[in-house]
């Protein structure tokens, strides 16, 4: 058991497990440009604002692909369907594949930024980056949302909750407009 503490005497361990406990949906985030092609799962994406429409991102600040992403740019949530869990395990680096390797799992497009975009992902965000601030192990990365990409079928969504995954079993309702 980690017995490092924060304020109020919490340690790292206990935050951990808290936060295990939030759900959040499954990510694969894509990136191309001066610094090449990549990407990685990631499960740390929220909604800033819809005017001008913006979003989260937040990245461990020691992965290789860290300082590439912020080269280019540019970057794509594609968040992931309950029978994509296999694209989460492979981004996540789960058999040792190469970026390339990685990207022959599935099928590709771009949109405006020219980021890899997931077919058939439950909805893809494609972004430009803003802003970045840097905070204890991970970047904090702002973006621009320029376009949006909406899974025509009934996908179903892809959760990690409780340290797994987990298959939505319905589709959320769509609001009438």
């Amino acid at each position: 058991m980690d017995t490092s503490t924060y304020e109020g005497d919490l340690s790292r361990q206990q935050f951990r497990d808290g936060m295990s406990r939030l759900g959040a949906a499954v990510n694969v985030i894509t990136s191309d440009g001066p610094a090449g092609k990549l990407g990685f799962t990631a499960s740390a994406v929220c909604s800033v604002s819809d005017t001008p429409p913006t979003l989260l991102l937040c990245m461990n600040r020691s992965s290789l692909q860290n300082v590439p992403l912020k080269q280019n740019g540019v970057f794509c949530v594609n968040s992931l369907s309950g029978h994509q869990q296999h694209l989460a395990d492979t981004f996540a680096g789960v058999g040792a594949l190469s970026i390339p390797e990685r990207f022959e799992k599935a099928e590709w497009t771009t949109l405006a930024t020219g980021a890899p975009i997931l077919r058939n992902a439950v909805v893809s965000f494609d972004c430009r980056i803003k802003e970045v601030s840097e905070v204890g192990t991970h970047s904090i990365i702002i973006a621009s949302v320029l376009a949006v990409g909406l899974c025509s079928s009934a996908a179903h969504g892809l959760i990690y909750f409780g340290r797994r995954y987990h298959a939505l079993s319905e589709a959320p309702a769509v609001a009438l407009k």
